[in-house]
């Protein structure tokens, strides 16, 4: 039979795992305003034991949001296991809309400005998985010559604010932007841009004003 101290540890991983899911339910649907009472009575845990597993709600946020963002990076893996590239290439920007759309804490944690070391690590992650599911879609003549990984911050944050204006007419209207999107994207019809893209620089910055 287990002992005591196991059961506690137990019972302790337990309640971490429903105060977890009722936070990323919470945000999900409010955003990280949500109030960590909503999540303690969500979760069917007192306010003492929520804290005692997270002392903040900015360690709460902290740990919902690392869990989210690494959905990120398992996106981008997914795309890169694909056999058909241009097909891993979709689903990758397909899957990280879905994210945007699933999970307004997700979105308000990208435009923010909190959080940084945690958004920071992901994209170290993320982008040079993001520049393969690239190279291998153009080496394929699927993806479009001109596209470049440095692009794929505005697909997000035009994708992303689609979203936002739908939510509340049409929740799943950006699968028709994704659509419009991908056809743009496909290299058969491309026709020459009128100019280049942005560099990493150029694109930090804008990123650095749109959070603020």
């Amino acid at each position: 039979m287990p002992t005591t101290e196991q059961t506690l540890r137990r019972d302790a991983r337990a309640n971490r795992e429903r105060i977890l899911e009722a936070a990323r339910a919470v945000f999900a649907d409010e955003g990280v305003d949500g109030s960590v009472e909503q999540i303690a009575q969500r979760a069917g845990v007192g306010m003492g034991t929520l804290y005692r597993r997270f002392p903040t709600k900015h360690d709460l946020v902290e740990a919902v949001i690392a869990e989210s963002l690494g959905e990120f990076v398992a996106a981008a893996e997914n795309g890169l296991a694909e056999e058909d590239p241009w097909t891993g290439f979709a689903l990758f920007v397909e899957r990280v809309l879905e994210l945007h759309a699933e999970n307004r804490a997700l979105r308000e944690l990208l435009a923010g400005t909190e959080h940084g070391e945690v958004r920071d690590e992901v994209r170290r992650r993320v982008r040079p998985l993001v520049r393969r599911l690239v190279e291998r879609a153009q080496a394929d003549g699927s993806l479009r010559a001109d596209f470049v990984p440095e692009d794929m911050p505005l697909v997000f944050m035009t994708g992303g604010r689609v979203i936002e204006a739908s939510r509340c007419v049409s929740p799943d209207l950006w699968r028709r932007y994704l659509g419009l999107l991908l056809d743009g994207l496909r290299a058969e019809g491309a026709t020459p841009l009128p100019r280049g893209p942005l560099t990493r620089p150029q694109m930090n910055k804008l990123l650095d004003r749109e959070r603020r």
